[in-house]
């Protein structure tokens, strides 16, 4: 239901008259308002009457209200008092600013009571904002929007409701203020991990009998002079032109980081477990630890040092690829066992250690389909080439262009490229499907391999490939 104004003008002034009406449904779909009441021509005090019999309660701020039913264009009526008369056509919303993430954030601030920790460590002084002020923002802006500093200053600040919620100015954000906050604020790392280690206990009953640990490498373009640890190493970005470090970090299962360090970007993965194994022991002491690392970041002293009894520590990390061909004879004659929907494993014991050897039929459909789709995407490629026949210099870039997009794809297709001052023709210039070797990947790339000390109970992760002798097994015994 509604109110509807009906205007007429009559002797050069306007007379207006309400009704109320409801909008109804017919069953051919169309919409048509029905007269419910006609109220007729309503004058000052009439209006004022109205007025008063349209007053409601507001129960979630404890007072009287009243709703007005009329056009906007008419002045108040004298009676009423203490209002306000507002044109809803002519209002404008300016800096419109996100309220509830920013709410969000400082309430998770609040939560981990880290502002009575920073408070504790960075107490205020006789700077106009506090820094622990300055942390809290750049943190929330980490979570919410991470950037700069200087897009903190320049951007985000005024397009966030922070200085609402924190009760503060420009002046928090700074550009100076906000770099020097991060210098002030590493001296107190090891007491903000130990810090948010007992927060997420209490809050969340965190463990940390199970940790994992990797590296990544983050790089820098240019210089970097002022950065020692800014070197060349192996990267994982893809970026070996450029100067980077490796970071390395222990988090539990939930994503909890324990602990971080920044390294030289030279620095070997198989150098960094030593110290974080002696790092976690002396910040949180010894317990019964399974650790999850890769391939190639333990070597075997350390893992022997980690199978020592006094030490109680686990881990699940993977072999080397020749300690799973010297046992591939014994894993041929296991039997399969399905653990869960298309998921089988085999389970070997040797030297005290248990291998466990799992396939994944989910996963080995994946990496054909992946696979496919790159070797179909060169083999177009390649014909193109060959019926365009370019000149032999043209043709190697392309062909490199196509190898670094295939990726390994590019190894099952056999290339025989013109030598040089030949002509490029369909004769010199020949490509074919390794069938042989593509049936073999299809087997092998998707086995796991799982290992760990039967009477120590660690646990160690191998990623196996296994040579063509076990896939011609398995296919003759049908598994």
């Amino acid at each position: 239901m509604f109110l509807r104004c009906h205007r007429r003008k009559k002797d050069g002034k306007e007379h207006r008259y309400y009704s109320v009406e409801e909008s109804r449904r017919l069953h051919s779909g169309k919409v048509v308002q029905r007269r419910v009441l006609y109220l007729g021509e309503i004058n000052d005090s009439q209006q004022a009457a109205w007025r008063k019999s349209l007053e409601v309660f507001d129960e979630q701020q404890q007072r009287a209200m009243t709703l007005s039913l009329f056009a906007e264009d008419r002045p108040a009526p004298a009676d009423v008092l203490d209002t306000i008369q507002v044109k809803l056509s002519e209002m404008q919303l300016r800096r419109a600013r996100p309220y509830g993430n920013c709410w969000l954030g400082c309430e998770l601030w609040r939560q981990l009571e880290l502002d009575r920790f920073w408070a504790q460590k960075l107490p205020r002084g006789r700077e106009d904002v506090s820094w622990a002020q300055v942390l809290q923002l750049l943190v929330v802006n980490r979570l919410i929007d991470p950037g700069s500093e200087f897009r903190v200053h320049r951007q985000w600040f005024d397009q966030s409701a922070m200085d609402v919620l924190m009760g503060v100015d420009f002046a928090v954000a700074e550009k100076d203020r906000l770099y020097r906050c991060l210098d002030r604020i590493l001296e107190h790392r090891q007491e903000l991990f130990q810090h948010l280690q007992q927060r997420w206990k209490d809050l969340f009953d965190a463990q940390y009998d199970v940790l994992l640990y990797d590296l990544t490498s983050t790089y820098v373009e240019g210089e970097a002079e002022l950065n020692p640890k800014a070197k060349r190493g192996y990267s994982r970005d893809g970026r070996p032109d450029c100067k980077q470090v490796v970071v390395a970090l222990v988090i539990t299962p939930e994503g909890f980081p324990l602990a971080y360090e920044v390294m030289d970007g030279n620095t070997s993965d198989k150098t960094t477990l030593r110290g974080f194994l002696a790092k976690i022991e002396t910040l949180y002491g010894k317990a019964r630890r399974v650790w999850l690392m890769d391939r190639g970041i333990p070597t075997e002293a350390i893992l022997e040092e980690m199978r020592a009894a006094e030490r109680e520590m686990f881990y699940l990390v993977g072999t080397p690829r020749g300690r799973v061909n010297k046992y591939e004879k014994q894993w041929l004659e296991l039997p399969w066992q399905k653990v869960r929907d298309s998921v089988e494993v085999k389970l070997f014991r040797q030297d005290g250690e248990l291998y466990v050897l799992a396939k994944s039929e989910g996963r080995q459909a994946k990496e054909i389909a992946i696979r496919r789709k790159k070797l179909a995407r060169l083999m177009r490629k390649l014909r193109a080439m060959r019926r365009s026949c370019p000149k032999r210099d043209q043709l190697l870039m392309r062909v490199g262009a196509a190898k670094a997009e295939a990726g390994r794809a590019f190894g099952f297709v056999k290339l025989n490229l013109p030598k040089a001052g030949q002509e490029v023709t369909r004769e010199t210039f020949t490509f074919q499907v390794d069938k042989t070797k593509l049936k073999a990947a299809q087997h092998t790339e998707t086995v796991t391999i799982y290992c760990a000390p039967t009477w120590w109970r660690k646990i160690r992760r191998c990623y196996g490939i296994v040579t063509c002798s076990w896939c011609r097994s398995k296919r003759r015994s049908n598994v």
